[in-house]
């Protein structure tokens, strides 16, 4: 029998999800010298990319480059990739480990956290996630509808999603036209009746999740003005004392929000209100049963006995009127058929990426987890590089101590054979590559950066792939 990593018996790696942590984790496993590796890569929807396609903001071009590396990582020979094919639907675990020396689980954080208050199931209360997928154009988001003919909006939440969604909301047609937003979504924009938007967070400036750059572009929205009321923008005594030990980032990111505090209204059609120090105690609703105001709870700061600064009620409280809110205050993971989940956590089990039983602690031989799912919501798109690296070193130790699966198929040719049989409309990387030309040609007739597809059977219907109840 052939060593495993060999060009003989390659071992074969499957990453479930093709989102940054995959291809991070991919290139690392090409990197390794000692070992020939080949990796197959699956994703539920057609498209690669997760986050970087379907969570980051369309006005954030720069960032959508680092795609650049991922079609260099994809373009090694030993890697393809297997788009529109759905864990649990198509293929199971007990599947994979029958094609699999080893199997990565990547699939992101894809749910929001309830705000857990009184009315948050009304209608108009919606998950920012929903709205940010909606306008990225993600098929499963694409027909949902946000009532744009309210006039006042709450996004709770100070992370840098709740940010996006705030500055969608406040952008000019003008504006969006030049980023790559859904075309419907730029319709449904360019008709929004939306006159003003709050920001709201629980704690002060110094511990606004949102990073000093999108401080900085909430103050230059070409046709909104910004504030930040002066009492909320000055830092509590505690406040004070933990910027001693800031960065300089932090330390920027207070400044521009104090900047903005000293600010006159210039005429601007728009008014964003980046609002600290309230919580929502409740959403109340209308006759229909549709968010009309929130309830705000004025709070003060407290060191915890673990030296965190947390919010703490006060007796201060007020109304707002708003007819749409969006909730930005955390994300969770969704549970894989077959796969450990700890419902509570978000999160798949693990130990250094190590997928473990939950009842033993014990890892599971050849199951793996990296990004959001393994850790939790936290970090920019790098820091899901370090989250795989520490993975993929920790499935090349146990591949070079012989601790695989041991798959009764584990060629390619004969995953390729399942794969197909279980899913003909497959999508392969050429494949994308094709849609990509695809929507880049499309935006460049309209002077945009892409024209994204937005329903799965249009992208089957763009490379000629249909299922095979359908004529050809």
């Amino acid at each position: 029998m052939s060593t495993i990593g060999t060009a003989a018996q390659p071992l074969r790696v499957a990453i479930i999800g093709a989102g940054p942590a995959g291809f991070y984790a991919a290139e690392r496993l090409f990197k390794e010298p000692e070992l020939v590796i080949e990796v197959d890569m699956y994703d539920r929807l057609p498209t690669p990319f997760g986050l970087v396609r379907n969570g980051v903001a369309p006005d954030h071009q720069k960032i959508k480059s680092v795609t650049a590396a991922f079609d260099r990582i994809a373009a090694n020979p030993r890697f393809r990739f297997f788009g529109n094919v759905e864990l649990g639907r198509d293929e199971t675990v007990d599947d994979l480990k029958d094609y699999y020396h080893q199997i990565l689980y990547s699939t992101g954080a894809q749910t929001d956290r309830p705000l857990g208050i009184p009315g948050d199931d009304l209608l108009g209360s919606h998950p920012a996630t929903e709205f940010v997928a909606w306008y990225n154009g993600h098929p499963d988001y694409r027909d949902h509808h946000f009532d744009l003919t309210q006039e006042r909006v709450a996004v709770v939440g100070v992370g840098n999603v709740a940010v996006d969604v705030a500055r969608i909301l406040c952008r000019t047609p003008e504006e969006l036209l030049k980023t790559d937003i859904a075309d419907y979504a730029l319709e449904a924009l360019r008709h929004s009746r939306v006159k003003e938007v709050y920001i709201l967070g629980r704690r002060g400036p110094a511990q606004a999740a949102f990073t000093a750059p999108e401080a900085k572009e909430l103050g230059e929205l070409a046709d909104c003005d910004t504030f930040v009321l002066p009492e909320e923008a000055e830092l509590d005594p505690l406040s004070q004392a933990s910027m001693a030990s800031a960065d300089r980032a932090d330390l920027r990111k207070v400044e521009i929000i104090q900047e903005l505090s000293r600010r006159q209204p210039v005429g601007k059609s728009k008014r964003l209100y980046l609002r600290f120090l309230v919580s929502p105690t409740e959403l109340i609703g209308d006759e229909h049963g549709h968010v009309r105001q929130m309830k705000l709870v004025r709070n003060e700061l407290h060191a915890t006995d673990a030296g965190s600064l947390r919010p703490r009620a006060t007796g201060h409280t007020e109304t707002l009127d708003v007819g749409l809110v969006f909730r930005s205050i955390g994300y969770k993971g969704v549970a894989l058929p077959g796969v450990p989940f700890h419902d509570s956590w978000g999160v798949i089990p693990n130990n250094g990426g190590r997928v473990v039983d939950p009842a033993t602690q014990e890892p599971l031989v050849g199951q793996y987890t990296a990004g959001w799912i393994k850790r939790g919501p936290t970090g920019v798109i790098g820091t899901n590089k370090p989250d795989a690296a520490e993975t993929v070193e920790n499935m090349l130790a146990d591949a070079r101590q012989g601790l695989t699966l041991s798959p009764s198929h584990g060629t390619a040719d004969e995953a390729d054979v399942l794969v197909h049989l279980r899913q003909p409309c497959t999508i392969s990387y050429a494949d994308w590559q094709r849609l990509d030309a695809l929507e880049l040609s499309r935006g460049k007739e309209q002077g945009r950066p892409r024209i994204k597809f937005t329903r799965i059977d249009e992208m089957l219907d763009a490379l000629d792939l249909k299922p095979a109840s359908e004529p050809q």
